[in-house]
């Protein structure tokens, strides 16, 4: 329990500032279409990195820039496309409708969602890197705090996800999804500037 709390802890202040994944999970729960799919897909994607990076992935990963490099033009770019996306949709009259309008397959929710993971190079840094290093410090008890860093995103991305599905039924006014598009939109965005110009 000693390292399983520290790495619960550790997991929650990282995932819990809003990002591209959780903007992602939010709307997907405000939409309530396939919350329980994004949610699986987000949780686990986390836990196999925090593992990865307990295992000795994050060493490897700092010793490849060029890596992180490549990862972070992807991720630009990707997120930029997402955002135009999403702000267009602002400005749609299929936008408007929480039940309408919206459906998307779940080959694309798959293939977005790990987008929205993999080609962040924070997530990387976050979840390899950083947790993987504080991880190691409880040496024989490292495989516990990594459960609890996992555990952590798990808790998370389940109670906004359907927390956002909850709150679905009060937020089917015009104006909210226009707002929530345009807010996304504005978050895809920031994160992509930021890792244009993130000093690695």
């Amino acid at each position: 329990m000693l390292a399983i709390i520290p790495g619960f802890l550790t997991g929650l202040s990282l995932i819990i500032a809003i990002g591209a994944q959780n903007a992602f999970v939010i709307r997907q729960g405000l939409l309530r279409q396939h919350v329980l799919l994004v949610v699986a897909i987000c949780a686990i994607s986390d836990a196999v990195l925090i593992f990865l990076g307990t295992g000795g992935l994050g060493t490897l990963i700092q010793g490849k820039p060029s890596l992180l490099e490549l990862i972070r033009w992807f991720g630009v770019i990707y997120l930029t496309l997402f955002g135009i996306r999403t702000l267009r949709s602002a400005f749609k009259s299929q936008s408007l409708d929480a039940g309408e309008g919206f459906a998307i397959s779940k080959s694309k929710i798959v293939a977005t969602c790990l987008a929205l993971t993999f080609l962040n190079p924070h997530v990387y840094l976050d979840t390899v890197i950083l947790l993987g290093s504080i991880a190691n410090q409880f040496e024989n008890n490292r495989w516990f705090f990594a459960i609890g860093g996992a555990t952590a995103s798990l808790v998370w991305f389940t109670a906004i996800g359907f927390g956002a599905r909850s709150a679905s039924r009060f937020m089917s006014k015009p104006i909210f999804w226009k707002i929530l598009d345009s807010i996304i939109a504005t978050v895809m965005f920031t994160i992509a500037i930021t890792l244009a110009f993130y000093k690695f």
